[in-house]
């Protein structure tokens, strides 16, 4: 049985809860990618394009940090989403996301939702209210994670 777009959209946990008007212009925009082991999603620096809703595999979220470089900042995985650089001005990778085993995700064209979402404000602000809670998460597990590695260290 074959599964269309709509649906695959439709059944991912960022989209629960987008009006029907909304789900119907993100699915204007998305397609069906897979990524090998190894493979980047996207790489820090670089035109942020892309969206990605993950279905299925993990993926690593890192930074480069001078001397030291790559730091995994978070794993994701199935229902997680990558990449909010789209929304945000200069459109560029803060960070690389690489596949950790087969990736498969629907990848969704930032140009296309940015230009959909100028056109239509309730698609933007329910974009842009899904992405921040999924940013805050984020800034949750780095903060975190700086815990850990620097948690022992006193400040006089």
């Amino acid at each position: 049985m074959t599964t269309g777009m709509r649906e695959l959209v439709e059944r991912h946990p960022f989209m629960a809860g987008v009006s029907e008007e909304s789900l119907e212009l993100v699915v204007g925009c998305a397609r069906n990618v897979a990524f090998a082991p190894g493979s980047l999603l996207c790489a820090e620096g670089e035109s942020a394009d892309t969206f990605y809703l993950l279905r299925r595999g993990r993926v690593s979220v890192n930074v480069h940090a001078p001397g030291r470089g790559s730091i995994v900042i978070e794993t994701v995985g199935p229902g997680d989403v990558v990449g909010w650089s789209w929304l945000v001005p200069p459109f560029r990778w803060t960070f690389d996301a690489r596949a950790m085993d087969r990736v498969g995700c629907i990848a969704i064209d930032g140009a296309c939702l940015r230009t959909k979402s100028l056109t239509d404000p309730s698609l933007g602000f329910e974009l842009l209210s899904k992405v921040s809670v999924t940013l805050l998460a984020r800034l949750q597990a780095t903060r975190m994670r700086l815990l850990d590695l620097y948690g022992d260290q006193r400040v006089e």
